[in-house]
């Protein structure tokens, strides 16, 4: 259906699918923020699971489609380049709170966990690629792993925010996270509950559009898969998280932005398994190649840095912006001129 499109036609079609993508993302954002509260459940697990999973449900039918494809590094990239997509959206939030860095005033500590699991979660597809390629089902063992890590970390997620072990120091700078009182949306909790479905809906098929115009481009032009996927697909499927993001700092739910990064990047780690169960060739883990992986320890060293921001606290930082927002920055940059010379 695609392939018969001009080039402007194509990139059309992906400039329209990238703004429905970021118009439901804003809309959920208000509605988690009102779920949080009226759930009792926070804004930290709420951006973390409900959030961050519905804003990558689009970035999850892209890899899903490429898998069934065949692409298996267009499904891996799209996935891995994510993460690091979206931990860089923390630093340009840490640019708009100007009160304090951002990650001193979220202080929150099932933030901080999250972090922990999603670095554990990354160093899982490591292994399986550097352990010899076992499968059953065409569906390698690390894939089944990811999922069971993935649900005890959000079960131990909300056991720390509900009894926690130790507690961040409240500063004049730190963001509570309250309730708001004034309410004023008067439809019953299972109405936004509906609402915030049918936009999920609405963003798994402008993922699967996304899929078809980056496929289509790829092999017409010859581009690199892993650079279409880390570069093209996961920033355009992530503009959720930016706007999401950018929107809940201004509505000063702190938790809520840094949790929905954190949260929607743990979610991510699942398109691997996802992935993997539809590439029917293998093992997705040895299908793929350096250049995919290198996204994959990007995504790695700035959740490392970013959770130790997270632990450091910096009250201020130089021109209103935290020291690991910088690096996160640095980082990313850096990491796009290396792919792009490779």
């Amino acid at each position: 259906m695609f392939s018969d499109l001009s080039l402007v036609s194509l990139l059309v079609v992906f400039a329209a699918t990238a703004g429905v993508i970021l118009l439901c993302g804003v809309r959920m954002t208000a509605l988690a923020d009102r779920l949080a509260d009226r759930t009792g459940l926070g804004e930290a697990l709420v951006g973390g699971v409900l959030l961050g999973a519905a804003t990558s449900l689009s970035g999850t039918v892209v890899s899903v489609t490429a898998a069934l494809d065949g692409r298996a590094s267009l499904a891996f990239s799209n996935g891995v380049g994510g993460i690091a997509a979206q931990t860089a959206f923390l630093a340009l939030a840490d640019l708009m709170h100007r009160r304090a860095n951002l990650e001193h005033a979220a202080a929150e500590l099932a933030n901080v966990f999250q972090g922990g699991v999603l670095m554990l979660l990354l160093t899982l597809p490591i292994l399986a690629w550097t352990a010899p390629e076992v499968t059953l089902l065409a569906v390698h063992p690390i894939s089944l792993v990811l999922l069971v890590v993935y649900a005890g970390g959000v079960f131990a997620s909300h056991r720390v925010r509900q009894d926690p072990m130790w507690e961040p120091v409240e500063t004049p700078q730190t963001e509570q996270d309250e309730p708001e009182e004034d309410d004023t949306d008067r439809r019953p909790t299972i109405h936004l509950i509906a609402v915030f479905g049918l936009l999920m809906g609405i963003m798994g098929a402008c993922g699967w559009t996304v899929a078809q115009v980056a496929e289509t481009l790829t092999d017409r032009y010859a581009l690199q898969a892993s650079l279409v996927g880390a570069l093209m697909t996961a920033v355009v499927t992530s503009l959720p998280e930016l706007v999401t993001t950018l929107a809940a700092v201004r509505q000063r739910a702190l938790q809520l932005a840094v949790g929905g990064i954190i949260g929607g990047n743990t979610f991510d780690v699942l398109f691997l398994t996802l992935s993997d169960v539809g590439y029917r060739e293998g093992s997705l883990y040895h299908a793929v190649g350096p250049s995919d992986y290198f996204w994959l320890a990007t995504g790695l060293l700035m959740t490392a840095i970013l959770t130790l921001g997270l632990l450091y606290r910096q009250r201020q930082g130089p021109g209103g912006i935290g020291v690991e927002s910088l690096a996160l920055l640095g980082v990313y940059g850096a990491a796009i001129l290396v792919q792009s010379l490779a």
